[in-house]
């Protein structure tokens, strides 16, 4: 079938198809719709139409780094070796594997496409529950460019390093709490 094969096999096609606008898609765009049909209603035809051409600016500001927060995150999958994330951040790894996912999460740069993408290749790379809360944590508490672009700038120094200081234990606190919960979490397979 050659490398580009399974685009002409039809299990796959709608399997993509099911996997995109499956009923989280059309519950969302069911709650798009309600929330359209309301804003005419309260703010009339014009606030509506302007709305719709400010989403539709959002969606191309937004689509160019989606598609390059998921390359990146796609190119990491193939290169990472899983074993040693595994070995790094996986359920045996303890505290270690605990502090390297919050290092990991406060130095990602970028905002939730690429800190999102990367969190589900590491889920599907052998990193435990605890490790993958202790990175998103990280992530929204200890970001470096948050710290470097509004926490300086609008807050001093001495605020920035104070809520850096206080916000450090959150992530390893919470995947130790993500550890010890009697829950099973099953992630889909990027193959």
């Amino acid at each position: 079938m050659g490398e580009f094969g399974f685009l002409r096999d039809e299990r796959w096609r709608r399997g993509v198809i099911k996997d995109a606008f499956g009923r989280g898609f059309l519950g969302f765009l069911a709650f798009a719709v309600f929330t359209g049909v309301i804003c005419w209603i309260v703010k009339g035809n014009v606030a509506f139409w302007q709305t719709l051409a400010h989403d539709a600016e959002l969606l191309a500001k937004m689509l160019p780094r989606i598609v390059v927060a998921l390359s990146i995150a796609a190119l990491i999958w193939v290169m990472l070796p899983r074993d040693r994330v595994s070995a790094l951040v996986g359920t045996e790894s303890g505290l270690r594997g605990l502090i390297i996912a919050t290092l990991a999460g406060g130095v990602t740069p970028g905002g939730p496409s690429s800190a999102y993408a990367l969190l589900a290749v590491l889920a599907v790379s052998g990193a435990d529950r605890g490790a993958l809360v202790a990175y998103i944590t990280a992530w929204a508490t200890l970001g470096m460019q948050r710290i470097l672009v509004w926490d300086v700038p609008f807050m001093g120094v001495e605020f920035s390093v104070l809520r850096g200081l206080v916000s450090l234990p959150l992530p390893i606190v919470a995947g130790l709490v993500a550890r010890s919960l009697p829950l099973t979490v099953t992630y889909r397979s990027m193959d």
